[in-house]
C-alpha cells in the first residue's frame, strides 16, 4: 500500500487514523525541508515515533505541529524498538490539545526554529522573579541557539520551552527573531559580553526572594511582583494564557495591594486561582498548582 501527500492537505492525525483504521503495519516517512520524522504503526496502533533527536510521544506531539511538509507511507516496515504503549485515541487528542494550544502561542512564538533573546527594558528597576523553569530556559538563552536547541540541551520538549519562554515574552523579558536574523546579527557584533549588574538593572531573584524584599522595603511593588507570578504559574497550570476569568482575579488583586493591604492578598489570589485551575482544568492541575505556591503560603 502506498499513501503519501502534503501535510497542508492532510494533518499528521488524520493520515494516522486513515491508515490505522484498516489495522495496517508501516512507517510513516515526514518531511519539512531538512527536517525528517518517522511514525510507526503495528496492526493499526502507532508504537514509536522520532524526529530529530526526540523520540516517543514527545515526537508525535511534535510532529502534530507540523502544518506543512510531505508524508508518505510505508507498508510493513516495523520500528527496532517500541517507545508508544498509549492507545491511539489518547495520544492524538492530546496531540490535538497541544495544536490548540500552539495557536495561542504562534501569534507570539511563530516557529520552534526561532532564536529567543533577553530584552532589558528601559528603566526597568523592581525584582524579577523567576520560577526554576524559567530560570533554566533563561541560562540557556544566548542569541545563537533557537527554541528547538535549547530544549534539547535542556531535556525538555520544544513545545514545553515556548510554552514557559511564552510567559517571559509576555513579560517583555524575552525577545523572538529568526534564525538567520540572529546569525547575521551575531556575525555583524563582537562576541557579546554580560554586563555587569548595576542599581538600575533587573534582579532576578526567588520566591523567598521577593519576601525579603518585602521585609527590605518598597512592599507594594514587592506584591505586584508576587502577584504577577502566581497569575502566570495559574495561566500555565491551566494551560489557559491570557484566561479572563485569572486575569480578573488577578486585577482584583492588585487592586487591594493599590489600596494598601499586605502578603495576605497573594495567599488569596493563590487561594481563588487555585479553584479556578480545578474548575479550568480539573483537581490534578489545581493541586499541581498549588503545590508550586506552597512557598508563598
Amino acid at each position: 500500500m502506498s499513501f503519501q501527500g502534503s501535510l497542508k492537505e492532510l494533518p499528521l492525525a488524520d493520515i494516522v487514523q486513515l491508515v490505522a483504521v484498516s489495522g495496517k503495519t508501516g512507517m510513516f516517512s515526514l518531511t519539512r525541508g531538512a527536517e525528517q520524522g518517522a511514525v510507526y504503526i503495528q496492526n493499526g496502533q502507532i508504537t514509536h515515533a522520532k524526529v530529530n533527536e526526540t523520540g516517543g510521544e514527545d515526537a508525535i506531539y511534535a510532529l502534530a505541529l507540523w502544518n506543512e511538509g510531505q508524508f508518505q507511507f510505508s507498508a510493513g516496515i516495523e520500528p527496532d524498538v517500541r517507545t508508544i504503549t498509549r492507545s491511539n485515541t489518547n495520544l492524538l487528542m492530546e496531540a490535538a490539545r497541544r495544536s490548540d494550544e500552539w495557536k495561542i502561542l504562534s501569534k507570539k512564538i511563530p516557529t520552534t526554529d526561532a532564536v529567543p533573546q533577553l530584552v532589558c527594558r528601559e528603566g526597568l528597576s523592581e525584582p524579577v522573579t523567576l520560577t526554576p523553569m524559567e530560570w533554566l530556559i533563561v541560562t540557556g538563552i544566548d542569541g545563537i541557539k533557537s527554541i528547538e536547541e535549547i530544549a534539547r540541551a535542556a531535556r525538555l520538549s520544544a513545545f514545553d520551552v515556548a510554552k514557559t519562554l511564552y510567559g517571559l515574552i509576555t513579560a517583555d523579558l524575552v525577545g523572538i527573531r529568526s534564525k538567520a536574523e540572529a546569525h547575521a546579527a551575531a556575525a555583524s557584533a563582537a562576541p557579546a559580553v554580560a554586563p555587569a549588574p548595576s542599581a538600575a538593572g533587573p534582579v532576578v531573584t526567588t520566591h523567598s526572594g521577593v519576601f525579603n524584599a518585602v521585609t527590605r522595603g518598597d512592599e507594594r511593588r514587592s506584591l505586584q511582583i508576587l502577584c504577577t507570578k502566581v497569575k502566570q504559574e495559574a495561566e500555565s497550570a491551566a494551560l489557559a494564557p491570557g484566561d479572563p476569568a485569572v486575569d480578573r482575579l488577578y486585577r482584583a488583586a492588585l487592586g487591594e495591594v493599590d489600596k494598601g493591604r499586605g502578603l495576605d492578598v497573594v495567599r488569596e489570589l493563590i487561594r481563588s486561582l487555585e479553584q479556578t485551575v480545578a474548575a479550568l482544568r480539573g483537581r490534578e492541575a489545581s493541586l499541581a498548582f498549588r503545590e508550586k505556591m506552597a512557598p508563598l503560603l
